[in-house]
């Protein structure tokens, strides 16, 4: 049974950090490539940050420098560190794979970054 769990959204002023994580079962983890993804109100989801199976990572532009993915293959969970965040950071972080798989989508979690 395929289990994703997002965690660690919350409330946060501008230039602070968050750590989320994904548990995760049931997907083979360790052998596949890994995003977090983001959707904020009226807008179309979006991939955010994406890390392989040797840990070779990429960033969407508008994160580099301030957003870290890695992984924990023993644990099967992923995790994304954000740092220097903005307002228009604000979204609902969601995890899946890499092309994202319809069923995979889970409810995410919640990150409001106030000015």
């Amino acid at each position: 049974q395929v289990h994703l769990v997002e965690s660690g959204g919350g409330l946060v002023q501008a230039g602070g950090s968050l750590r989320l994580s994904c548990a995760t079962s049931g997907i083979f983890f360790k052998h596949q490539t890994m995003g977090w993804y983001r959707q904020a109100p009226g807008t179309e989801r979006e991939l955010v940050a994406s890390i392989n199976q040797i840990s070779t990572t990429n960033y969407k532009d508008e994160v580099k420098g301030r957003f870290t993915i890695s992984r924990d293959d023993v644990t099967s969970t992923l995790y994304l560190q954000m740092s220097s965040l903005k307002p228009e950071d604000t979204a609902v972080y969601y995890c899946n794979v890499l092309p994202a798989r319809d069923d995979f989508w889970r409810q995410g979690t919640q990150v409001t970054v106030s000015s």
